[in-house]
């Protein structure tokens, strides 16, 4: 039974035509994929329906009936909610207070706490998430967060909820979590429209799929009648292929990075490892072992870290971001929009971020030599955008990444640290990013993989050392890798042989 009708949706923004007379319907209590490469309009064609875009042309119909979802709370009576990809929560208040923001219980005129944090306990109860609804949002993990956000969009008795690369941020715990709670909401009646690259989620957890390509509807099947390829090539029109890496052909070069019994309290434990040019060395483990945070010690940002990290022979002086960037240590964080990107600037400004230092004379930027050098990095990265003075914030999430990444690379980092590379970016551009990274591996560069994704990190790396609560369980070579072998380390049991 048709449940919600897209009819000639159609949105512009400037320079991009990002949905271009879109139609599909989607049936009651049905889990719809909706996939495409980025930029394909799907998160546009989610918000169109959440309220915070209005379309150019086009009709939504919800059981046969025209609606118009204005804005978030027109589309929120509507019954309609979205888990966007970007969280968006205010984050000095409490988990309570994001929660109930839209709607705060008052007694007398007055805020009652006790009932607004009573709601905010049973919206998470009703995901099972363990979190304190004391707890500033700030200071909660992106997968927290994340469940925080999904509890909010449960909390308004949504008939529909659309998810937007739900998943990118959740530990593989908190995922199982999440497809049981999606199951239950089928049972409940309540149509979920699900944003994913992740082929093996959608397969596992939908009943129909449409694919978007360049703004365009391209197909909408019964998940029974497809499969990965099918959808793959639907995608992105070609066929994507992940290359064994070519510079595990090649010895690697001299030690760049030499990292000594590195501690931090409460984060991790004596980590020690070598990385060489030309290497490529992958960083496991599951949410919350400390990964990212060795990152961000060695590139300087904890001033309570410990140990050693030598730095091409010379021992490099801990919690000192200038002292890494000088020794040519660049960063690319997991969560790009609140520390890998300005989302205020656009792109031109985002890419020379790192390098103003060597594009300024006597105080002032070359723009000319800027401009060059962002459009290079925009052109060998394939960045997707209207033009280097698109603000980023209009970009999507995969163009955004390879922004990110373009920062670096107009640097010439030595050595290079890249922490979740392909999160929330399609299967094409994620082959374009693997591709890069080794190239840049055969070029010379030493470069550290952190991924929760046990096919890239495995697919990318030369070796892959494992965390467990911030401890190294083991290191692997090439010739040993394997999923279960990888998962009982991350697990704290041994490898079975």
């Amino acid at each position: 039974m048709r449940h919600l009708n897209f009819q000639n949706i159609t949105k512009r923004f400037p320079g991009v035509l990002a949905l271009d007379n879109v139609s599909f319907a989607i049936e009651r209590g049905s889990c719809h994929a909706l996939i495409g490469e980025n930029g394909a309009g799907k998160s546009t064609l989610g918000k169109i329906l959440a309220g915070v875009y209005t379309p150019d042309a086009g009709s939504i119909f919800l059981d046969e009936k025209e609606i118009h979802p204005t804005n978030p709370l027109t589309a929120r009576k509507l019954g309609i909610a979205m888990v966007h990809q970007e969280l968006a929560f205010c984050p000095n208040l409490s988990v309570a207070e994001n929660l109930c923001l839209g709607d705060l219980p008052r007694q007398f005129g007055w805020l009652n706490r006790g009932r607004m944090k009573a709601q905010a306990r049973d919206m998470l109860d009703e995901i099972g998430a363990q979190i304190s609804v004391d707890e500033p949002i700030g200071n909660l993990s992106t997968g927290q967060e994340q469940m925080v956000q999904i509890a909010a969009a449960l909390g308004v008795h949504a008939k529909i909820i659309v998810m937007d690369e739900p998943t990118s941020s959740l530990s593989a715990g908190e995922s199982e979590q999440l497809f049981a709670l999606l199951k239950d909401l089928k049972q409940r009646g309540i149509t979920v429209i699900y944003v994913s690259h992740r082929m093996e989620e959608i397969f596992q957890l939908c009943d129909s799929i449409t694919v978007l390509r360049d703004g365009k509807h391209v197909a909408t099947e019964k998940i029974s009648e497809t499969n990965p390829e099918r959808l793959i090539h639907q995608m992105v029109g070609r066929e994507v292929i992940f290359q064994k890496p070519k510079h595990i052909e090649k010895e690697p070069g001299r030690e760049l990075l030499k990292v000594e019994n590195l501690s931090s309290p409460g984060k991790f434990d004596n980590v020690s490892f070598i990385l060489r040019a030309g290497e490529v060395l992958g960083l496991a483990g599951l949410i919350g072992a400390g990964r990212s945070e060795v990152a961000q010690a060695i590139f300087g940002l904890d001033k309570n870290v410990s140990g050693k990290i030598v730095v091409h022979g010379k021992e490099l002086p801990l919690g000192n971001i200038n002292a890494s960037l000088g020794a040519g240590i660049g960063l690319l964080p997991e969560d790009r929009k609140r520390m890998a990107l300005v989302l205020s600037m656009n792109c031109r400004e985002n890419t020379s971020l790192a390098t103003l230092d060597r594009l300024s004379r006597f105080g002032f930027m070359t723009r000319r030599v800027e401009k060059s050098l962002a459009q290079k990095y925009a052109d060998r990265l394939r960045v997707k955008t209207p033009s280097l003075e698109t603000m980023i914030a209009g970009l999507s999430g995969g163009n955004q990444q390879k922004i990110a990444l373009a920062k670096w690379l107009a640097r010439e980092c030595d050595i290079l640290i890249v922490d979740e590379p392909t999160r929330g970016v399609d299967v094409g551009a994620k082959a374009e990013i693997h591709a890069l990274l080794d190239e840049l591996a055969c070029n010379g560069l030493a470069i550290l993989v952190i991924s929760s994704e046990l096919p890239e990190v495995m697919n990318l790396s030369r070796r892959i050392i494992v965390l467990r609560e911030g401890k190294v369980m083991g290191e692997l070579r090439r010739d040993e890798f394997s999923q279960p072998t990888l998962m009982r380390l991350m697990a704290g049991l041994t490898p079975t042989h």
